[in-house]
């Protein structure tokens, strides 16, 4: 007879949609005793138990891990492991998913995501690292037409801006460097070539020895159909993504995957988390573009709902060091996800809008909708965020997944609504061919 595995305290970090998608998948696991989630919101409260504590406050998150005897800590947001939560758990011998403070060097700081990945053979993007506005100014003199300028640092994914001239980019650099929008996070800047090609986010589970992807996915950053308007925090995703064949698939595996899990190694960068792979399929090949060290979002709102496996078992054995004992199925078939946004946003919006028709969306099969800046008080749902709402529909192909996602936000309404309409309409056609 097979030993009963211990029930588990499991924590989760964060309060966003993706938080939420994590949320929602461990709590299918029979393993999890008791489910936290801190800060979480309105919506995470129906599958956990929130805890008042911020995402960046390590101390209290720290404390309150200690407890509340928390068995199992899984990160959402960047800024917690830049911030070395990771390296505060492990040093009290409390089992936490996610890189250290220096391995997540590879998201918290482009540079040193660029350096490596120049190391170890990673194809990417050329690129200068600028230290001072005077010498960027020098520096831009050979970066003639398109570029792209990053601050070095997190900016909440404001902190990059496709320039179509030198004078774009000249402006760009100065706001960043002289004016400090960004603050610390702009006090270095990388200056690299814009790459052409469809994106592609490649997800995997990584151990620091062994990696496994997770099914790829494609997110829609622009606010508007068409690709149009501003960058966003992403407003839709879907997987599989039809773009990425299985020649693909292998040219990433020889060159990206292995070489950046030998740079881990060589490195010695302790790394027991998600890393994230932010592809451009270029008519050169597939080139990396950034790395996250954590789930996307929303592209973690696509990819979970697909996962069979035990979510637990996974992190488990990520968190100790046994990933390749671990076989990860996926569900056959796809899942798309249309995020509802605030009207302004990703300018300024308002809050305390009433949200209708949650309950008749939620109650269609298949779909699952995750809350990512939502209140609920005195029996109603309102707005609490820029994107509010993540509404994923999972089903048997392409199509079926995307009508039942639309199906599911015709539903829902609240004042100033908006949504693109067009989430998964460039890989119709290829979908419906396979």
């Amino acid at each position: 007879m097979l030993k009963e595995k211990k029930k588990l305290n499991v924590m989760v970090v964060g309060g966003g949609g993706r938080e939420h998608a994590i949320v929602r998948t461990l709590a299918r696991s029979p393993q999890v005793e008791k489910l936290w989630c801190a800060p979480g919101n309105s919506g995470i409260a129906q599958d956990a138990d929130c805890a008042p504590v911020q995402a960046d406050d390590m101390k209290a998150l720290f404390d309150f891990a200690k407890s509340n005897k928390i068995d199992l800590t899984m990160v959402g947001p960047e800024a917690a492991l830049v911030m070395g939560i990771v390296d505060k758990f492990r040093k009290a011998g409390m089992a936490i998913v996610g890189p250290t403070q220096q391995a997540a060097c590879l998201e918290g700081s482009k540079s040193f995501a660029k350096k490596f990945m120049q190391k170890y053979g990673i194809p990417t993007a050329k690129y200068d690292v600028l230290l001072n506005l005077q010498q960027a100014t020098h520096v831009l003199r050979h970066w003639t037409g398109r570029s792209v300028v990053k601050a070095d640092g997190i900016a909440a994914g404001k902190g990059v801006k496709v320039c179509e001239t030198q004078d774009e980019a000249k402006a760009f650099l100065y706001e960043i460097m002289e004016k400090e929008i960004f603050g610390a996070a702009g006090s270095t800047v990388v200056i690299e070539e814009a790459l052409q090609g469809p994106e592609v986010t490649l997800m995997a589970f990584c151990d620091g020895k062994t990696l496994v992807t997770m099914p790829p996915s494609q997110d829609h950053k622009r606010v508007y159909n068409d690709d149009r308007g501003p960058n966003t925090g992403g407003m839709g995703a879907y997987a599989p993504a039809p773009v990425y064949t299985a020649a693909l698939k292998k040219q990433v595996e020889e060159e990206v995957c292995k070489p950046f899990l030998k740079g881990l190694i060589a490195e010695k960068l302790d790394f027991r988390g998600i890393i994230y792979f932010g592809l451009m399929l270029t008519p050169q090949g597939p080139k990396v573009l950034e790395f996250n060290t954590r789930f996307g979002d929303p592209e973690t709102q696509v990819v979970l709902p697909l996962l069979e496996t035990d979510f637990v078992d996974i992190l488990k054995a990520v968190a100790e060091q046994r990933l390749s004992e671990i076989k990860i199925e996926w569900r056959q078939g796809s899942a798309l996800c249309v995020v509802l946004a605030s009207g302004g946003y990703p300018g300024p919006f308002e809050k305390g809008k009433a949200i209708h028709g949650l309950d008749k969306a939620a109650q269609l099969k298949d779909v699952q909708v995750f809350h990512a800046g939502t209140t609920f008080k005195n029996n109603q749902w309102s707005t609490a965020g820029g994107r509010v709402l993540g509404v994923t529909g999972v089903a048997g192909n392409f199509e079926q997944a995307r009508d039942l996602a639309y199906q599911a936000v015709s539903h829902i309404s609240f004042e100033a609504m908006h949504y693109r309409k067009d989430i998964g309409a460039k890989a119709m056609a290829l979908a419906g061919k396979r």
